[in-house]
C-alpha cells in the first residue's frame, strides 16, 4: 500500500505542477482556493487510505480553507 500512496502523490504533484500555467488568469484567492482543494484532497485520500469519500471531503473542506486565507 505505500507505493500506490507514492504514486497518488507524484501524479498529484504532477498535476498541479502542470496545472499552474493554468492559473494566469485567476486572482489570487482563486489560486489558494485552487491549491487548498488540491492539498485537501491529497491529505484526505491519505488519512482515509484512498476512500473517495475522504478524498472528496479533503478537497472541499481545504477549497474552503484556501478560499478564506488571505
Amino acid at each position: 500500500m505505500q507505493t500506490s500512496y507514492k504514486m497518488l502523490f507524484s501524479v498529484v504533484a504532477a498535476v498541479l505542477v502542470l496545472s499552474t500555467g493554468g492559473c494566469a488568469g485567476m486572482s489570487r484567492q482563486d489560486k489558494n482556493t485552487a491549491v487548498g482543494a488540491g492539498v485537501g484532497a491529497v491529505g484526505g485520500a491519505v488519512l482515509t487510505g484512498g476512500s473517495a469519500l475522504g478524498t472528496v471531503g479533503g478537497a472541499a473542506v481545504g477549497g474552503v480553507v484556501g478560499h478564506t486565507v488571505k
